[in-house]
């Protein structure tokens, strides 16, 4: 059984290499691009998808702090940014096509906000320490792992000490009965119903729903059971795998993940004005996953697609297991209370519901704006589009379906 066993595991790694030896990796710096009718796309079709997705730029303001302002979030209870934000450039996006540029448009080179697709690269951060063995399984409770998070504030150190001695000088994340009760996998798949609040946002006052009078004592949901799309549960996800690394979260993406997949040095991964906290007597700042309230993932589309490439390749880049396959298997698993999405920020094409001409298999990691990173395995195709409206990013990978003859 065990020769068996082991034989199993070579061919896997043998076949793994073959694939790796026989697909393109772009080098840093550097994508090859090929013309569409080389790899039998049509260029005509083609045109078509972009002239679409540069017409169907989002009609938000390029001032995204006053974007912002004009949305549902800027209305919300401390709802005001802490983090910083950048304006905005044109519709852009890149067709990749079996490995090769075969289109693209706008500015792919310019480093914009990218909102919550920073959240996959979040949830990237922890496979990672589950990978390494940081983290035993994303199955056990996170409250083990945490010691005191102590934050820095340094105008404190000014204050009369009388003046704040009934205050907590710690965070203590998972302190209360329900929070203790939370996974990781609860905090990947946002089924937590996490309580309490992080750098000044409570977690009642993102996206608030209901009557007002009951956002402060309601009735906890079991973790698991209701899926809340909730960027300060998001924070404390990021809080907690920075207190488990031990080192701020883009210190670990660069070096285990950006570099290695040829990621240009342009990209920059922020948190908030008062996100610092102080582990093994280094000031650290803990990022966001998203820039609900500004910071997040500052990020060319360029930069997107490498990104998207890894995980259509099941985190194997050139013959090298980036991030483990069962990891990303994982993160294309339905969460059972909202079945099209995965680990955050995965979101699942269940049914062909999101976009009913992609096979059910693609996949996208999806942020606000819209920026959108398709991924499809099965057709060998990524598709980045930045600043395109919601409603027309499933047209828009239609055409570009058509285009390749899908």
């Amino acid at each position: 059984m065990k020769i068996k066993l082991i034989t199993i595991a070579i061919l896997t790694m043998c076949s793994t290499t073959v694939i790796a030896q026989n697909r393109y990796f772009p080098p840093k710096g550097d994508w090859e691009k090929k013309q569409p009718s080389e790899l039998k796309a049509n260029p005509l079709r083609l045109k078509e998808a972009v002239d679409f997705a540069i017409d169907s730029e989002s009609n938000a303001d390029k001032n995204l702090k006053l974007a912002h302002y004009q949305s549902a979030f800027g209305r919300e209870p401390f709802g005001y940014p802490i983090g910083p934000m950048k304006n905005r450039g044109s519709a852009t996006g890149l067709v990749i096509y079996k490995g090769y540029v075969i289109v693209e448009w706008g500015d792919p080179l310019r480093v914009d906000l990218t909102f919550s697709v920073a959240k996959s690269i979040l949830s990237t951060t922890v496979g990672l320490a589950v990978d390494q063995g940081l983290i035993n399984s994303e199955k056990d409770l996170v409250y083990p792992y945490m010691a005191p998070i102590i934050p820095y504030i340094p105008h404190r150190m000014q204050m009369n000490k009388a003046d704040h001695v009934d205050t907590e000088d710690v965070i203590d994340l998972f302190s209360t009965e329900h929070n203790k009760k939370i996974t990781w996998e609860h905090l990947l798949r946002q089924t937590s119903d996490w309580e309490g609040t992080l750098w000044g946002k409570p977690d009642w006052a993102d996206r608030p729903q209901g009557n007002s009078s009951a956002w402060l004592d309601r009735d906890r949901d079991e973790p698991g059971t209701v899926y809340k799309y909730n960027d300060t549960r998001v924070n404390v996800l990021a809080l907690a795998a920075m207190n488990v690394w031990r080192k701020p979260l883009p210190v670990i993406l660069k070096e285990l993940v950006m570099d290695k997949i040829g990621a240009s040095s342009t990209w920059r991964w922020t948190g908030y004005e008062n996100s610092f906290v102080l582990i093994d007597g280094q000031i650290m700042q803990a990022v966001s996953g998203g820039s609900h309230w500004g910071g997040g993932m500052f990020i060319s589309a360029y930069d997107q697609a490498r990104f998207g490439y890894l995980t259509m390749n099941k985190g194997n880049w050139d013959g090298e297991q980036i991030i483990s396959e069962s990891w990303i298997s994982k993160s294309l698993s339905p969460t059972p209370a909202q079945t099209n999405y995965g680990f955050m920020n995965y979101f699942l094409n269940t049914d062909k519901k999101e976009i009913p001409s992609a096979p059910e298999s693609a996949f996208f990691h999806l942020g606000a704006g819209t920026n959108m990173i398709y991924v499809d395995p099965e057709n060998d195709l990524v598709i980045v589009t930045r600043w395109i409206e919601n409603s027309k990013k499933a047209e828009l990978v239609k055409m570009v379906l058509e285009a390749i003859g899908k």
